[in-house]
């Protein structure tokens, strides 16, 4: 039997809880973007998954592992019931709860995700990893300099992460996105790679999640196209749809205030459906 790990865990605020969940790579801090800006209004957790951030693990796992682990997170937390929140391999696990117990989670909002994932990333070249290795390390040294993004930035592998090349997403980049790149394991690699190569669809299983739900896509996005997540989103019985154009898969990072300005107001409007007293953890 599967044995569930504790998590490291970034919490914030009070109120109906809200779990946070990052993507591939990536960590519960990287997910302060959201956080931050719910907070005043919600209880939020955010994890590092099992093998990445400081919930490291010295054995082979699935991606299976991570619902487990969340499980016994939200059950260690008290929580019976939660909104969910997940950025690209976060919406597939947020997914994956939903599907295991709709009845727990009464609010889904995905942002650059899929339930049938698929990417158009070009072929890389070794000129690209130098110069992506150059922009992370003086990004970290002096966060958001515009002539590193112009010399280097926009001809590293960040392009693809990132469509709007200014201070703002390095920002973020430099405050948590380095680290999670640095502590992701192998072990976490190895699980993400497996998944994919199997084949990864719950398209045909979405229509028995029918609580509200939000999709946030970046029009430029080459790991997880916006027309995987536009088919993910139509499969959704009460889903919401917002393409951005000129973003890319860190779209939150190049948009911060108007994306969490539109998951507020999301929240809000459809927030008698959890806060209900008889819907409190």
């Amino acid at each position: 039997m599967l044995q569930p790990i504790p998590l490291h865990v970034e919490r914030r605020g009070e109120g109906f809880p809200l779990l946070c969940l990052h993507g591939h790579p990536g960590s519960g801090r990287a997910m302060g973007v959201f956080t931050e800006a719910l907070a005043p209004h919600y209880r939020t957790l955010a994890p590092d998954l099992r093998g990445y951030g400081h919930s490291q693990v010295r054995e082979p796992f699935s991606m299976a592992a991570h619902v487990t682990d969340l499980e016994a997170l939200l059950a260690q937390e008290g929580i019976d019931r939660c909104l969910l929140l997940g950025w690209s391999l976060g919406g597939i696990l947020a997914m994956e709860l939903a599907l295991r117990a709709p009845h727990r989670y009464p609010g889904l909002i995905l942002i650059g995700t899929a339930a049938r994932p698929r990417g158009k990333h070009p072929p890389v070249s070794g000129w690209e990893l130098a110069a992506t290795g150059i922009a992370a390390l003086l990004n970290s040294l002096k966060p958001g300099w515009q002539w590193n993004i112009d010399t280097f930035g926009r001809r590293s592998l960040l392009r693809h992460l990132i469509h709007q090349q200014t201070p703002t997403p390095y920002g973020y980049l430099a405050q948590a996105g380095t680290a999670a790149y640095i502590q992701t394991s192998r072990h976490a690699h190895r699980a993400l790679n497996a998944a994919l190569k199997q084949g990864y669809n719950r398209l045909e299983d979405l229509p028995r999640l029918t609580m509200p739900a939000l999709m946030l896509a970046g029009a430029e996005d080459v790991h997880i196209t916006a027309a995987a997540s536009q088919e993910t989103a139509a499969a959704l019985p009460h889903c919401d749809w917002s393409c951005f154009p000129d973003t890319a898969h860190l779209l939150p990072w190049e948009m911060p205030e108007t994306v969490t300005t539109l998951i507020r107001d999301w929240l809000t409007a459809h927030r008698d459906g959890w806060r209900s007293p008889s819907c409190q953890s």
